[in-house]
């Protein structure tokens, strides 16, 4: 069984998702919901749900990633859910390739400090992009920089607004993340040789 921890920061709609799909999973098992604000609805997800919560502050997760905390509950991969705070090196360096993320646009476009949420839905707007859509990504010591897992599109239309593409992007997000997560962790796990 990979047990995964959910890093996220608000509403907690793509984290009870990713509850939802894996419930009763055989192979991989949400263990622990991480979150950096008191009262965030993710929490109360989690709690309906029967996971575990941890919740984090700014400096000791800068300095330590809470590192000891996911070792302990025998966190194999991390998945990021709408968390804001950039990922410290310490995490990254104790889980290589095992953290991704999902970001409301299609990278390398509308990434960065300071993109997420309305914020990039309104410069895809701002830009008259005709496509948007959302990238699962790898995450390394960059915004929105590392290995892309996924991608999908959904058409920008003519009267578009950032709380109408919001909606769709939601939509992407809840249809794909869980499966993506899916398939990468089974992916990144070595398969038992067979012999003939």
């Amino acid at each position: 069984m990979h047990h995964i921890a959910i890093f996220a920061s608000g509403a907690g709609s793509n984290a009870q998702k990713i509850i939802e799909y894996f419930r009763g999973s055989s192979r991989i098992s949400v263990a622990l919901v991480v979150c950096n604000k008191p009262g965030a609805g993710v929490l109360a997800i989690a709690r309906e749900a029967g996971v575990e919560t941890l919740l984090v502050e700014r400096e000791p997760f800068r300095a330590t990633g809470y590192l000891n905390e996911l070792k302990d509950r025998g966190i194999d991969f991390i998945v990021l859910a709408g968390f804001l705070w950039k990922i410290p090196d310490v995490l990254i360096g104790a889980y290589p390739h095992r953290i991704v993320n999902i970001h409301p646009a299609l990278l390398p476009a509308y990434g960065g400090k300071g993109m997420y949420g309305q914020a990039v839905h309104e410069a895809v707007l701002k830009a008259g992009d005709r496509e948007s859509g959302i990238t699962i990504h790898l995450v390394d010591q960059w915004y929105d920089h590392g290995h892309i897992l996924f991608q999908e599109t959904c058409p920008v239309s003519e009267n578009e607004s950032p709380d109408s593409l919001a909606d769709k992007i939601h939509r992407l997000e809840h249809a794909h993340y869980p499966r993506e997560i899916e398939k990468w962790i089974l992916g990144s796990v070595p398969q038992k040789e067979t012999f003939d």
